[in-house]
């Protein structure tokens, strides 16, 4: 039987209550088979570590994830400590130390789900956006200088290397030729943006040619918000940079029906170090303790981390279980008009993962 080595980083607000929901699926499921169990470590770091210790997570954390099979994230964000120290002291410090340049999203609306795309027909809206993960608008470069003063200056540039564009390129092309539909559209501003931009559109026509079975296309940023809501059927596989698949992404889980159900996945291709997989609703700092958030979220990050681990089988049985729960809206959460509670849909997709087990299972 294969053990995997799972590194869980509740982080902060309603992480603290999804990542254990998400833990407690996982053991369920390993419980119905003889394939493979689960080998949880938790790890306390985000804004209560910070408190504590001045850093959101050890100098040397690293070093304690690095021998992990994967890591399951909750969230890094505190209503007490600034966003920029949460969030690069901890989510970015791991994306960026173990080089986890592919940010994997998937969207599509689940059974039951009142999406607000009422034009939509089924399958209509099914998309995996591509976020370049490493560097762009993220990368960290800038300053600031005359701080207080009136003649003071900020800048944050966007940092954009051939290599960091040609291999989210290739792995977005990959992606999109594994799909049925081989279709990919790559997200640009090169109008106004003339110089990194261009760039990007110039590798990416230079590796298309390397997947001549890929139909794909180019559109601007602004323009591709529109396309989303207008026409959803018309899109399948997005590439974009750090800055705008991440608003894309966002808006993309708004159509499907709530922040509280999106998934993502932080990923490095060449499996060199432990990829992480997380919700990506956030803190959420109104709900947090009350036991009212979406753990579905999660879920579907676990399907990624589980299709990752290349347990494909289990990956579609979680699933399964995942969908069988939100087509019943008494198992809705808050997010999505309904009453339910964590504990109720975290209860009920593990029942219906005990009910449909394994029937290779010892």
């Amino acid at each position: 039987m294969k053990t995997y080595r799972i590194a869980a980083i509740p982080g902060d607000g309603i992480g603290k209550e999804v990542i254990p929901a998400g833990q407690e699926v996982l053991e369920v499921l390993a419980s119905t088979t003889d394939r493979f169990r689960f080998e949880f470590e938790t790890f306390g770091w985000g804004g209560d570590w910070y408190r504590e210790h001045g850093e959101m997570m050890p100098a040397d954390g690293l070093d304690a994830l690095r021998g992990k099979d994967a890591i399951l994230f909750g969230s890094a964000g505190d209503p007490h400590i600034p966003d920029h120290i949460t969030l690069w002291g901890l989510r970015l410090k791991i994306c960026q130390g173990f080089d986890q340049y592919a940010n994997v999203r998937p969207t599509r609306v689940l059974p039951g789900i009142d999406a607000p795309l009422k034009r939509c027909g089924p399958g209509d809206l099914d998309w995996v956006i591509v976020r370049e993960n490493s560097e762009g608008e993220y990368a960290g470069v800038g300053g600031r200088v005359h701080q207080g003063h009136p003649i003071e200056a900020a800048t944050d540039v966007s940092l954009m290397t051939r290599v960091g564009v040609e291999r989210i390129m290739r792995f977005a092309f990959k992606l999109a030729q594994s799909r049925p539909r081989k279709l990919l559209t790559v997200v640009t501003k090169s109008n106004a943006q003339r110089h990194a931009m261009v760039m990007w559109d110039e590798v990416a026509l230079q590796v298309s040619k390397d997947f001549p079975d890929v139909t794909w296309g180019k559109e601007l940023v602004d323009a591709a918000t529109a396309r989303m809501v207008n026409r959803p059927a018309s899109l399948d596989t997005i590439v974009a940079t750090n800055l705008h698949a991440d608003i894309l992404s966002d808006l993309a889980a708004a159509l499907a029906g709530s922040l509280g159900i999106a998934p993502t996945g932080n990923i490095d291709p060449e499996r060199r170090y432990p990829s992480m997989f997380e919700p990506i609703h956030g803190s959420a700092f109104d709900i947090m303790g009350q036991g009212l958030a979406n753990p579905v979220g999660t879920f579907w990050s676990a399907v990624m981390l589980l299709e990752h681990l290349g347990e494909a089988e289990a990956a579609r049985r979680l699933m399964a279980a995942v969908e069988a729960v939100t087509a019943n809206p008494a198992l809705h959460t808050g997010d999505l008009g309904g009453q339910a509670r964590t504990v109720d849909v975290t209860a009920a997709v593990c029942a219906q993962l005990r009910q449909h087990g394994d029937r290779r299972a010892a």
